[in-house]
């Protein structure tokens, strides 16, 4: 187990939007102090709380960040967390940490999202890696939602027919072949493939396609 250190702030969330911060949930507080100051020492700020109540209490941050929950729990355990962030659509990155493993539950932890389950006692390293791990990946969704964003409000002025053309595209269809399924002509295809590129400010038609893809047209 990681050695004692000071009480962990339980303070607002708050901090620079794209700082990564890991959330520590845990009732033991040994282990949450220990964990935050580790994280302080490396330069990741971390914060602390004893149970899922608190932790669903405190206000979500927006920035890059991960989950360190302990299975279990007082009131709701690690694994109703899980699921409760699930059904909310909240996908930050969970690393489960725990004193009771068993191999059934880490299966279900992990077919349910968790990225890693780490049994107690841990060394300090597997879990800087795991966290280090998490925040990547939680950045990368950030900019993959992101740019997602972007993409659909760009669409927002595609007109039927540009998004039937673009469909045939995402296909491989040729311009003939798109004009054969919609009955129209090659030339016509061509302008609402064009004048939809311009909306989608696509600058290849792999950049077209891979835009299409984002938007599941």
């Amino acid at each position: 187990m990681l050695e004692n250190r000071k009480l962990a702030s339980t303070a607002p969330i708050i901090g620079d939007a794209e700082k990564p911060l890991v959330l520590v949930v845990d009732d033991d507080a040994d282990v949450r102090n220990s964990i935050s100051d580790m994280f302080a020492s490396v330069g990741i700020e971390a914060v602390g709380f004893g149970s899922t109540a608190e932790y669903l209490h405190a206000r979500a941050p927006d920035r890059p960040s991960c989950l360190v929950l302990d299975l279990r729990l007082p009131g709701s355990s690690g694994l109703e967390l899980q699921a409760q962030l699930a059904a909310a659509g909240i996908r930050i990155p969970i690393i489960f940490i725990t004193g009771h493993a068993d191999v059934p539950t880490s299966v279900r932890a992990m077919k349910a999202g968790a990225l890693d389950f780490l049994p107690k006692p841990f060394r300090e390293q597997e879990l800087i890696d795991a966290v280090s791990n998490a925040l990547r990946h939680d950045v990368e969704r950030r900019a993959a939602a992101r740019e997602s964003d972007g993409v659909r409000m760009l669409a927002q002025s595609l007109t039927p027919r540009e998004i039937e053309v673009l469909r045939g595209v995402a296909r491989g269809l040729l311009s003939k072949q798109i004009a054969y399924e919609l009955g129209i002509t090659e030339i016509t295809v061509k302008m609402h493939r064009s004048s939809a590129g311009r909306k989608l400010k696509s600058v290849s038609v792999a950049d077209m396609i891979r835009k299409v893809e984002l938007l599941a047209l």
